[in-house]
């Protein structure tokens, strides 16, 4: 159902792609630093609002992964922050050992301290192609995480990752069982792998119109076409028509590769559940150790796993989410350099934000969402906010 649910979200952003990439572009360039900070104010307050379980818990996540994001260099002054003298603090915490500690090296404690059957090695692989039951409960979370990834992935700074954590976190919020998220519930795969996949396509409108990368993966694209003579902008497709939509046709002809050879190889990655967890435990932490430290060829890398990796470990003892905190980290950069910038341009008055109709429009949306929640508390119609 990966596989499947990527090549219906690849096939349905690349239509996306080619017909809406002009009003997407349009309405994306009336963006500035007030609407980007708006956006990633109203990006987290969903996340804490669609968060299972107490949304207080998801608030404190998110407003620790923001003060991560603190640490280190200030991009606009240059003055280092809450470094404590240590050196590595100066370009502060990487995203990838932060999450390989708190979801891969967690995961791997908690499970060392619980028996786990393993009666699923015993039995033949067969029946992998979905059913029609399968189809009946992954076609919303295929559409849904198409929309989420396609619309995200237009916007800078979100990408795959974030829009594969909103996809989950929508689809464990409106689901009749919730607390089976995490035991192999097929929404939770179909969501968030249509969404990653969707992101991917959509990040290309503001490359290839705007001219302007809206992840780490873009720029560097970005680069090999200014090597090669290609000036990404409103220009290309009028300067380089045959490149544009020779990327576009590529695009479609990889989903389809996406699909015939994921489909007939999926036996083969099952087999991975023969290995006995003694065994893969340790792989897990090996392969983890091994990309912490090549991020940077340090091992500080890896310290800063080991120690993400217990605080996963006690948040998942206490029930608190991961998400948040890794949506705010990623988020986070980008939403204090954009409250600086308005700032800056507006003297210091926060009136910035609410004089600038979609800015005001998007802080509201916010606002309402955050005060029905509160309100919903105190009434006692949802317990489980705090």
């Amino acid at each position: 159902m990966a596989a499947i649910g990527s090549f219906i979200a690849g096939t349905l952003s690349l239509l996306g792609l080619t017909f809406l990439a002009t009003p997407f572009t349009d309405f994306a360039i009336r963006f500035g630093a007030p609407e980007y900070f708006s956006l990633m104010v109203l990006a987290l307050v969903i996340l804490t609002y669609l968060a299972h379980g107490s949304m207080l818990k998801a608030l404190i996540m998110a407003l620790f992964g923001l003060t991560l994001t603190t640490v280190g260099t200030d991009n606009i002054t240059g003055s280092l922050r809450f470094t404590f003298g240590i050196l590595h603090l100066s370009d502060g915490f990487d995203l990838v050992p932060l999450v390989m500690g708190l979801f891969g090296i967690s995961e791997v404690l908690i499970n060392v301290e619980q028996t786990i059957s393993q009666d699923v090695l015993k039995t033949k692989i067969k029946n992998l192609l979905p059913t029609a039951e399968d189809w009946k409960k992954a076609a919303g979370p295929v559409l849904r995480g198409t929309g989420i990834g396609f619309f995200l992935g237009v916007l800078p700074g979100a990408g795959p990752v974030i829009s594969s954590f909103v996809s989950y976190t929508v689809e464990k919020r409106i689901s009749r069982y919730p607390e089976k998220f995490g035991t192999g519930m097929i929404e939770g795969v179909a969501g968030p792998e249509s969404a990653n996949n969707a992101s991917a396509q959509g990040a290309f409108i503001p490359l290839l119109t705007l001219g302007i990368p809206p992840n780490v993966t873009m720029a560097i694209l970005f680069g090999a076409l200014m090597i090669h003579g290609l000036q990404p902008g409103p220009l290309l497709m009028k300067d380089h028509p045959g490149f544009f939509w020779g990327v576009v046709t590529s695009m479609y002809l990889g989903n389809l590769m996406l699909v015939f050879l994921n489909l007939p190889l999926i036996p083969l990655w099952v087999r991975m559940l023969r290995v006995p967890y003694p065994i893969l435990f340790p792989m897990i932490v090996l392969f983890c150790l091994v990309g912490a430290y090549s991020l940077n060829n340090s091992s500080y890398d890896i310290l800063v796993m080991m120690g993400f990796g217990i605080l996963g470990y006690l948040m998942k003892k206490l029930n608190y989410e991961g998400a948040p905190l890794v949506m705010a980290f990623v988020l986070g950069p980008l939403l204090e350099l954009n409250l600086r910038r308005s700032l800056i341009v507006s003297d210091g008055s926060f009136w910035i934000f609410f004089s600038r109709p979609i800015s005001a429009v998007i802080l509201i949306l916010a606002l309402v969402i955050l005060g029905t929640s509160i309100l919903s508390k105190f009434r006692g119609k949802n317990p489980e906010i705090a």
